[in-house]
């Protein structure tokens, strides 16, 4: 006779798809403090260090950055962006381009550099399609953050849009770890409820590895329930929140303003009624941004 022990087991889907060792693992390592995206460049690494440094200048970033020219190549196109250089000012130097960026919109570009990195590895040929999209995701809240940040005032357009890019990075690490675990992947239910239970504490542990700002950290942490929380206060959270329903609704102008009127991030914002024109003048920049982003 079977012990009804392994008939349990057996008819546990969470146990037959591998999701319970899943969790398992992924809990010991945060308890671990072992959150490290795979694949994540070495260079990519050592500029967040360095640019967690107040005190890091440009010309040790251009000594980093010497022995990466695809990186150095990106820095120098967003550089020249129409959007994050609207004085059309020639950006022909890569000491230039950092002087011109800051740390912030540094970040985001070494940033789109990695997942670019990540995209292209053999390894993860199996997830390559979900992890396209996430970046597709990642690239327009980015953007869109950038513009919805200008138009609000309170915080500073490159910093929300490297909140933006990194929104995505903790659904960015359990695809990569997932690629490990194909039976699991492959219950796309299942796997989908552990993204939304998981992303943003690991998303939080890899990035407070990274020395990113506590401001981007909590953002990045508390955008998904940003709609829950009360009050009249503005937050980081709520321009990720905004971007995240602004492109997902984008080509649904109608539906979008019924949308924004109860979304309490859009409203501490300020959208409103001005919605629709203002993604009709940001359109171009919205593109640009994408562009320089996908190097």
């Amino acid at each position: 006779m079977t012990p009804a022990k392994t008939v349990g087991a057996a008819a546990d889907p969470v146990a037959h798809s591998g999701g319970f060792e899943f969790v398992r693992d992924l809990a010991r390592a945060l308890a671990d403090g072992d959150i490290r995206l795979p694949s994540y460049p070495q260079v990519a690494l050592r500029l967040q260090q360095l640019l967690a440094d107040e005190d890091t200048d440009a010309d040790q970033l251009v000594r980093v950055l010497g022995a990466e020219p695809v990186l150095a190549a990106r820095i120098v196109a967003m550089a020249g962006s129409a959007a994050l250089n609207p004085a059309g000012r020639t950006v022909a130097d890569l000491r230039t381009a950092i002087v011109l960026l800051g740390h912030d919109a540094l970040r985001t570009t070494t940033a789109a550099y990695a997942m670019a990195q990540i995209r292209q590895a053999d390894e993860y040929r199996s997830i390559a399609s979900a992890v396209a999209d996430l970046w597709r995701e990642s690239a327009q809240r980015a953007a869109m953050s950038f513009v919805l940040a200008r138009h609000a005032g309170a915080f500073r357009p490159d910093t929300a849009m490297l909140a933006g890019i990194l929104a995505g990075v903790g659904k960015l690490y359990l695809l990569a770890r997932a690629s490990h675990y194909p039976e699991l992947y492959a219950d796309q239910d299942r796997f989908h409820e552990i993204v939304r239970d998981w992303h943003t504490r690991v998303a939080q542990a890899l990035l407070e590895n990274w020395l990113i700002a506590p401001e981007i950290v909590a953002a990045v942490r508390g955008w998904s329930a940003a709609g829950d929380e009360p009050g009249d206060n503005v937050s980081l959270a709520d321009v990720l929140a905004s971007a995240d329903l602004l492109v997902g609704y984008r080509e649904q102008p109608e539906l979008l303003q019924g949308l924004i009127a109860e979304h309490r991030p859009s409203m501490r914002l300020g959208l409103k009624a001005g919605c629709a024109r203002l993604l009709e003048d940001s359109a171009a920049e919205l593109t640009a941004l994408q562009e320089a982003l996908n190097g």
